[in-house]
Order: C-alpha cells, then sequence, then structure tokens
C-alpha cells in the first residue's frame, strides 16, 4: 500500500435471492383469514331461524294453555230449574271435550319440554341433531292438537246449529255463554295449529341450507 491512496471497499446490497440456491425469504401473516361472507350469511341466517323458532314455541305454549283453560272452565247453569231437574252444560259432559283438554295439555307440556332444545339451537345454529329430533316431535303434536281441535270443532258446530235429520236442538240458544268459552277454545286450538305449521317450515327449512 502507497502512501496517500485511499482503499475503498464495495459490499454488495443484501437481496432475498443469494445466487442460484438462494432461498426466499417467507413471510407468515399475523391475522387468521377472514370467514367467506357467505358462512356468515348463513350462519346469520340460522341463528335468526332459531330465534324465530322460540318465539313460535312461545306462542303455541300460550295457545294451548289458553285452549285448555278456556275449555277445562267451561260450564254454564240456566237460573230456572225443576225439583227434579238442573239444566247445566261442562265440558265433561262430552268426552270430545274432556280429550280436547287432555290433548292440548299434553301439547303444552311438550312446548314447555322443547324449549331447552330451542335454546341450544340458538346457541349452536349448525347442529343438526337437536333440530331433527325437535321437527320430528312437532310432527308429532300438531298430529294431536289437529285432531282435538277437529274434533272439539265438529262438536261446537253442531251445538250453534244443530241437525234436524237427528232432531239436535241448538243448545247454544240456551248455552250462550257455555258455547262461546267452547268456540273461544277451538280457535286457540286453530292458532297453535297455524303456529306449529310454521315451526316445522322452519325447522325444514334450517335442515335444508345445513346442506
Amino acid at each position: 500500500m502507497k502512501t496517500g491512496e485511499s482503499t475503498s471497499i464495495d459490499i454488495a446490497p443484501e437481496t432475498n435471492n443469494s445466487g442460484p440456491i438462494g432461498k426466499k425469504k417467507s413471510t407468515t401473516p399475523l391475522l387468521a383469514a377472514p370467514v367467506p361472507v357467505t358462512d356468515r350469511g348463513t350462519h346469520r341466517m340460522k341463528r335468526g331461524l332459531s330465534i324465530f323458532d322460540f318465539v313460535l314455541r312461545i306462542g303455541v305454549l300460550a295457545s294451548a294453555l289458553a285452549a285448555a283453560a278456556t275449555m277445562g272452565t267451561s260450564d254454564q247453569t240456566l237460573p230456572f230449574f225443576t225439583q227434579f231437574f238442573q239444566f247445566e252444560a261442562s265440558y265433561d259432559d262430552l268426552p270430545t271435550f274432556q280429550f280436547f283438554v287432555v290433548a292440548m295439555a299434553v301439547v303444552a307440556g311438550y312446548v314447555v319440554l322443547s324449549i331447552p332444545f330451542s335454546i341450544v339451537c340458538i346457541i349452536r345454529p349448525h347442529a343438526a341433531g337437536p333440530r331433527v329430533l325437535l321437527l320430528i316431535l312437532d310432527s308429532v303434536a300438531l298430529t294431536l292438537n289437529t285432531a282435538a281441535a277437529g274434533a272439539a270443532a265438529a262438536v261446537v258446530s253442531l251445538a250453534h246449529s244443530g241437525n234436524s235429520s237427528t232432531n239436535w236442538l241448538a243448545v247454544c240458544n240456551q248455552f250462550g255463554d257455555f258455547c262461546q268459552q267452547a268456540s273461544g277454545a277451538v280457535v286457540g286450538s286453530f292458532a297453535a295449529v297455524l303456529l306449529f305449521l310454521l315451526l316445522i317450515l322452519f325447522s325444514a327449512l334450517s335442515l335444508k341450507n345445513s346442506h
């Protein structure tokens, strides 16, 4: 080295690829991959259907209890009577109305037991097992509810209109309050039938979207 001469050292810039055998730096994402929009929409829709299912069950419970209580308390005694007879009409005079009260009480009891399963469907919208079980049992309860409502409706219609061919009188002309209560109970039972149909429809729709 001579005096006065400057020495310079060239340093090559760093690159990701150093030569033919260089390796490229790998970057790891810090955040997880976002959930697809379609999955989010399906999850929200299922949760919404589950909440609506819960609300419908509360409506069925109210309708069934109201129908059973109204029919079970239907009783009327006419203000006139004889020495040997007292004119009275009560639900337990007719086996059809007795069946109606028992059937609607059973339906109401089933709905109470089904509410926890409905809550499970809200917490876990994608769980298919509880929804399938509810769909089957709802169909059975709907059958019982429809049978009770149809039988009671036929008797109430006969009480209102009578039947001239069999000389059955329209007893509602005398027992107006009794028939009014019985008619209200029948209306409540058919409201429960309608709500059950909506329950089954939305349960089937939710199961369809899960596949």
